[in-house]
């Protein structure tokens, strides 16, 4: 037994050696920077006899912007970055297209700072298309009014954006999805995105959705999120009514919103907005503008 615990020590202190050598090697892991470069993204119409595009996004930290394109393509902009490693893919297989920030290969985690610079502005042609944005922990300014989306996805990281629909989308939206992580979102004119469906997923962070708008037919918004402080703001005159679900902290109303039991309603004519709202803590306000 005592030859054991001899063997058992010495064991460890043979691992505990090799962990400390391990520790102490070092790893540099800053990312370099080089020359800043900005190169053009110009994606022609398809030639493909689907009625639609399918549009896909892939972008990581930086700052993405979105704009409508009154041109002759379907996508065009440019990226602006200072790490070889960012330069923007461009893939087209029939009628999908993707524009994906390359990828950075490294053999630990890297050292990000602000000498890092990616930067996007794309702009959209108004033709009908299905769109997707993935992006990470970045800054993102949408504005989308006047398209033509079938259905739209964005889904993103510790996020800033502000995104709106100054104009009505050209065309019936099937669904618009958000999921977002902890964040700071502002969707403003969603009356114009025209959408049947929404739903919004979101962790802990400050939401602000705003159905501002011309609201053209009747639509089922559902919301989840964790720790958070959400406003909701349907303009007076648009009937809507909100269900919670959940443990919620506080609820708020203020303007034309009215409370009977568990259910809020506000009065008007026209389509309606239908709010089914999951939220596990924090504070919801529901007001006008």
């Amino acid at each position: 037994m005592y030859r054991k615990r001899i063997l058992l020590s010495i064991t460890l202190l043979i691992l505990m050696s090799c962990a400390c050598q391990l520790i102490d090697i070092p790893i540099d892991t800053e990312q370099k920077t080089g020359e800043t470069i900005t190169e053009p993204i110009d994606v022609p119409f398809l030639n493909s006899a689907q009625p639609h595009a399918i549009v896909t996004l892939t972008f990581g930290a930086g700052t993405l912007q979105i704009l409508p394109n009154p041109g002759n393509a379907l996508i065009s902009g440019t990226a602006t970055y200072n790490v070889e490693d960012f330069k923007p893919e461009i893939t087209i297989v029939d009628n999908a297209v993707t524009v994906k920030q390359g990828s950075i290969t490294l053999d630990a985690v890297p050292t990000v700072n602000d000498k890092i610079k990616n930067e996007w502005i794309l702009a959209l042609a108004q033709h009908p298309m299905d769109l997707t944005v993935k992006a990470g922990a970045y800054k993102g300014n949408y504005e989308l009014g006047g398209l033509a989306i079938t259905d739209l996805h964005v889904a993103d990281g510790a996020s800033t954006v502000d995104l709106s629909f100054s104009m009505p989308n050209q065309i019936s939206m099937n669904t618009f999805r958000y999921e977002t992580g902890a964040s700071d979102i502002s969707l403003k004119n969603l009356s114009n995105a025209n959408f049947q469906t929404m739903i919004f997923q979101a962790g802990a962070g400050n939401y602000n959705l705003d159905f501002s708008g011309i609201l053209q037919q009747s639509a089922s918004i559902f919301i989840e999120t964790g720790l958070s402080r959400m406003i909701i703001i349907v303009p007076k005159g648009i009937p809507a009514e909100a269900r919670f679900e959940g443990a919620l902290t506080q609820i708020n109303t203020n303007g034309d919103w009215q409370q009977a039991g568990e259910i809020y309603t506000q009065a008007g004519e026209g389509p309606k907005l239908t709010f089914i709202i999951e939220t596990s803590a924090g504070t919801v306000t529901l007001r006008n503008p």
